[in-house]
């Protein structure tokens, strides 16, 4: 495949220069906190080429699957965080993964998983999650609770554990900056009371990609996690976290149907190649379920969105003026950027690399469970 007009449609196109540049902003606003270390959270890359430009040297990663975690074990890389509430059943992978020399943590905020934990006979690792404002899960800074999974893990509690995903309701960078100083004293506060209890909480682990970015301060944390900026989505340049040329992902899709009467166009890239997220609904600019480009990565005429899906269609209309359909027969080629990076990729099983508009190579993909 030489060109993008080779390759199979639908398909996922990763801008390799626009990856490394996320990656790099990244870095250097983590560096700015002294004794900070970044966990890259690998939930929507899923591959160990970006693994291995965002942890370099085989660095600390977070992962959200147990197939994460084997994959990027045998990839080299050691030490992870489990960043999803373990079940009882799920510890024997974990064990036998540690067994054969890495490091994967896991996450609680249970009282009869932190049992199961401490009584199993491998070597295991726990946080214990802390609410410090999303109210997804986790136990609140000052609750009993706190200190009770901490006695029952004993020295198999690692540390505390925060995410602040309600950082996403922000809309400027004074709002992450706030959201990420809630959840510094929350999870400072949690880690305090445990040290109070006679425990070592030698990780305190917090962080979104809009606070790492934007926090004025971590004094505190041992380290943040980030995963979405690698490659960044419309719903993540609505609300500030980077700019709508920071997007490194695009979905391939060609044109199957033309119709001007109506003003439509139809591609053969819809709900399963794009996800139905609608998360730009609430946000400054509403793009339906994604913005359109032509095949070069200029906006397309019309300022066009994919305004509704189906199964294996996208219906693409314009939101200013007329589509350009004389330049639109079927077969052209389109790219879309996606609202929601981490569900788009998922759909997807490799990444067509592309260095300057050039294909460079394929990266697979780890799906599923």
């Amino acid at each position: 495949m030489s060109s993008l007009h080779d390759l199979p449609t639908p398909c996922l196109l990763l801008d390799l220069g626009i990856l490394k540049r996320n990656i790099a902003q990244m870095a250097a606003a983590v560096a700015r906190h002294p004794g900070v270390a970044l966990r890259p959270h690998m939930k929507t890359a899923k591959t160990a080429q970006i693994a291995d430009l965002a942890a370099p040297g085989k660095g600390p990663i977070t992962v959200s699957t147990l197939a994460e975690a084997r994959y990027f074990a045998d990839h080299g890389f050691r030490d992870q965080i489990y960043a999803v509430g373990i079940t009882p059943q799920k510890l024997d992978v974990v064990a036998a993964l540690n067994a054969a020399g890495n490091a994967v943590k896991v996450i609680t905020d249970d009282l009869d998983t932190a049992r199961a934990i401490a009584a199993h006979p491998g070597k295991l690792e726990a946080l214990i999650e802390v609410d410090v404002g999303e109210a997804r899960a986790g136990v609140a800074p000052d609750s009993a609770e706190l200190l009770h999974l901490a006695a029952i893990l004993g020295a198999r509690c690692a540390g505390v554990l925060s995410h602040s995903g309600h950082s996403y309701a922000g809309r400027s960078i004074a709002a992450m900056a706030e959201i990420a100083e809630v959840e510094r004293q929350g999870i400072l506060r949690a880690a305090a009371r445990l040290r109070a209890a006679g425990a070592a909480p030698r990780i305190v682990s917090a962080g979104a990609s809009p606070t790492a970015l934007h926090a004025a301060t971590l004094d505190g944390i041992t380290e943040m996690r980030a995963g979405v900026y690698m490659l960044g989505d419309l719903f993540q340049a609505g609300i500030g976290t980077h700019a709508l040329e920071d997007i490194a992902v695009t979905v391939l899709a060609s044109v199957t149907g033309r119709y001007p009467a109506r003003g439509t166009v139809l591609v053969d890239a819809g709900a399963l190649a794009l996800s139905k997220d609608r998360s730009t609904e609430a946000g400054p600019q509403d793009w339906k379920f994604g913005r359109v480009l032509d095949l070069d990565g200029a906006p397309l005429a019309g300022a066009a969105v994919v305004a509704r899906v189906h199964q294996e269609h996208g219906e693409i209309r314009a939101t200013e003026g007329d589509l350009p359909f004389d330049a639109l027969p079927v077969g052209a080629r389109l790219r879309i950027v996606p609202n929601h990076a981490c569900l788009t990729a998922a759909a997807h099983e490799r990444f067509i690399v592309l260095d300057e508009g050039r294909i460079v190579g394929e990266w697979s993909r780890v799906n599923h469970w």
